[in-house]
């Protein structure tokens, strides 16, 4: 599966996050579901064909973590960050997204909303 590093330019973090790239029907609708947890620089980038709100919508359902959630537009400039709760239903960004980028909850603070990113191909 295909690796992209995640920097953000606006406030550098410690480490890039290692995300895996989803762009596939099957791999967004598993996503994170059942995982116990996630390592601290670890990632789920879901990549939608368009911006938009409605795509870039997730579900907390079947979920045993909570996590940070990054709504990134095409720009790959950050339009929302919200802290995700396990088991909820929906959480959707305030402005059209392309990719949702799930973290760990203790990377909430990493990003705020105007955020530049840069995403590197790893694999």
């Amino acid at each position: 599966m295909k690796t992209v590093a995640i920097q953000n330019i606006t406030r550098p973090l410690e480490r890039p996050v290692q995300a895996r790239y989803c762009d596939r029907f099957a791999c967004q609708f598993r996503g994170l579901m059942f995982r116990r947890s996630l390592a601290p620089d670890e990632g789920l980038l879901l990549v939608q064909k368009r911006e938009n709100r409605t795509e870039s919508a997730i579900h907390m359902l079947f979920m045993f973590i909570d996590l940070a959630v990054v709504w990134i537009d095409s720009a790959q400039r950050v339009v929302d960050v919200k802290f995700a709760r396990r088991w909820r239903l929906m959480y959707a960004p305030q402005a059209p997204a392309r990719c949702v980028l799930e973290l760990p909850a203790r990377q909430i603070d990493a990003f705020r909303v105007g955020d530049q990113l840069k995403f590197d191909d790893e694999s």
